[in-house]
């Protein structure tokens, strides 16, 4: 009996989905030297599958010691933004396949924080611009409402854009501003003060105004469009960052 043979179109369903990567990824540890060094990792990995996927990866199977943000993995939480081939991403939506795994995918934290160690890097500026600029909803009424504040369907459209936000600092550490002058708000923080002055239920536009006309405010935007281009979320960060501008010429909001 002659032995079965698998036709081309058959031995190609067979085969691996896996491809050899290589993740370059930028470390350091400041308890180990005062400099980052780049390590490469050779990863076996399905190319649909996510940069992420690939750092558990190597942490899980080549080096526990390396050290990354990451919470839901769904591009909810923000917490895994980073650097990947050159552009602020969230590791948890980039795909191998679509960043040329013929090449070193090279990893790196975002710039313009301070690294505390590998992708890590000190949050604490970037949250405090955020709250700097009151991000909550603020009334003249300081007792409890005896009934929902309404809001027409417009009116919520108005700033329903910058609603988006995660947090991620994919905009803020984008802007070249921000890397050279660690006092400007940076993008985030704006996008979150226009969600709040743009509010037809909110009574603090003024305050907001008055604190990013600041010289460390939105006037230092060089509008660049970066911020644009880095937001996962699609936010037009660049447009909100000019209509505070015209509402601080305007006053009209």
């Amino acid at each position: 009996m002659a032995t079965p043979v698998l036709d081309k179109a058959e031995a190609q369903s067979e085969a691996s989905p896996y491809i050899t990567v290589t993740f370059r990824v930028r470390r350091f540890n400041p308890e180990v030297a005062a400099e980052a060094v780049w390590e490469d990792f050779q990863l076996e990995i399905d190319p649909k599958e996510r940069v992420l996927d690939g750092l558990h990866k190597i942490k899980w199977e080549l080096d526990g010691t390396l050290t990354f943000r990451r919470s839901c993995a769904h591009g909810i939480c923000g917490s895994d933004a980073m650097r990947i081939n050159g552009k602020n991403r969230l590791a948890c939506k980039t795909l191998i396949k679509d960043i040329n795994p013929e090449k070193p995918i090279t990893v790196e934290p975002i710039k313009g924080l301070t690294v505390l160690k590998d992708l890590v890097v000190d949050m604490e500026p970037f949250f405090q611009a955020y709250r700097d600029v009151m991000p909550f909803l603020i009334t003249k009424d300081t007792n409890e409402p005896t009934r929902e504040r309404l809001q027409t369907a417009e009116d919520r459209e108005r700033f329903d854009d910058t609603t988006k936000c995660i947090l991620c600092a994919a905009c803020t550490s984008s802007c070249p501003v921000f890397w050279n002058d660690g006092q400007y708000f940076g993008p985030a923080a704006i996008v979150n003060a226009h969600r709040f002055i743009f509010d037809s239920r909110d009574e603090a536009g003024e305050q907001r105004l008055e604190i990013l006309n600041d010289k460390d405010g939105v006037w230092r935007c060089r509008t660049t469009f970066n911020c644009t281009d880095a937001c996962p979320r699609g936010i037009e960060v660049t447009k909100a960052i000019a209509e505070v501008k015209r509402a601080l010429i305007t006053r009209r909001y």
